[in-house]
């Protein structure tokens, strides 16, 4: 379906950013295509919720983010709210979102509006509360020294079932992680940790993440847990500087919850989505993460080669074996696919 509306989300701090932002307004403008600029940053007012965003730019059928990942998971978050797909343009240094270079930009809005570009769709997670999440104004104050409006504590869903212990549904989509974690540097939170709804382990860290199998490369990696192919449904529970024996990453499946529940003898606890912070909770609340039933529509260009972009990202390549490593696909994707391998995700053929 061609493209009608376009919202763009510029990062607003790189000169690369705007001057790709030219080239997407003279795009939309030659091809009759309204295009909005979102400017998720703006300091003379609130931050807007998702849905608000994606009201205000006219609920666009593309999301076009300029800059690297961070850029890119805020334009997710305004897209999935309004089902529309999300084109990056990688700007960053270290992205496994973004896609597109900067002087593509041009073949890739026209791969779109011409139905040539392929849509990946990637699992994102939501949760439920004890109670409606809320940041202290106090806190509120520190976060905007230096930079602009947080986002607002995410709304409560209508379909909130009150009683029964199944607490708030949170208007929440993360495509990276949910990540709980301490507010005082000398006092790390005490969590029970859940999952499919019996207790695992209590934890004491400095944080606990729930991240999807995309933000198996983000947070949750860097406390070294295990990275996931993006192209699964899982949720990846990682412990972060736990003071326990046990500091394995787990792995559930992507209908089993992960609950936390801060402990009595705890301090209080941040509640960040995607890097964002969205609340505090105090000793004896608690949140329970799941797989969400929206998906994030990323637009690519060709299929994914996850794989040779981690390679790439982390410069595997430098390693003293790739001097006998000749980076040939294992499979020879030129020559015709054996039955036994048919519907197997390959690296795409030669050109």
């Amino acid at each position: 379906m061609p493209v009608r509306r376009i919202g763009l989300v510029v990062h607003q701090g790189r000169a690369t950013a705007l001057e790709a932002a030219r080239a997407v307004h003279d795009w939309s403008e030659a091809h009759g295509v309204r295009c909005t600029e979102i400017d998720v940053w703006a300091k003379d007012h609130h931050r807007r919720t998702g849905r608000e965003e994606a009201e205000a730019a006219g609920n666009p059928d593309l999301v076009v983010t300029l800059g690297g990942d961070g850029t890119f998971l805020r334009g997710a978050r305004i897209a999935v709210k309004s089902g529309a797909d999300v084109l990056g343009v990688d700007l960053g240094k270290v992205g496994f979102l973004t896609e597109v270079p900067a002087h593509d930009i041009g073949d890739a809005l026209d791969a779109v509006h011409e139905g040539r570009a392929v849509v990946e769709e990637r699992m994102t997670l939501t949760m439920r509360a004890s109670r409606p999440l809320d940041i202290p104004a106090e806190m509120e104050a520190m976060l905007r020294y230096g930079r602009g409006p947080a986002l607002p504590p995410p709304r409560v869903r209508p379909e909130t079932t009150e009683g029964g212990g199944w607490g708030c549904a949170l208007d929440v989509t993360a495509l990276n992680d949910v990540v709980l974690e301490k507010l005082a540097r000398d006092r790390q939170v005490g969590v029970g940790v859940y999952l499919a709804g019996r207790l695992l382990a209590t934890y004491s860290a400095d944080a606990l993440a729930v991240a999807t199998p995309t933000g198996s490369t983000a947070y949750s990696f860097a406390a070294g847990g295990p990275v996931l192919s993006p192209h699964m449904d899982a949720v990846v529970f990682t412990p972060i500087a736990p003071h326990m024996t046990f500091n394995r990453s787990v792995i559930a499946a992507p209908d089993e919850p992960v609950g936390l529940r801060v402990l009595p003898h705890s301090g209080q606890a941040a509640v960040s989505v995607d890097g964002q912070l969205r609340g505090v909770l105090d000793p004896g609340d608690w949140i329970g993460v799941f797989r969400a039933p929206q998906r994030v529509r990323l637009v690519r260009l060709r299929p994914t080669d996850f794989y040779g972009r981690l390679r790439d990202r982390f410069r595997l390549t430098d390693a003293p074996a790739t001097a006998q490593d000749a980076s040939e696909p294992f499979f020879r994707p030129d020559t015709p696919v054996p039955p036994d391998l048919a519907g197997m995700r390959l690296p795409p053929a030669a050109e």
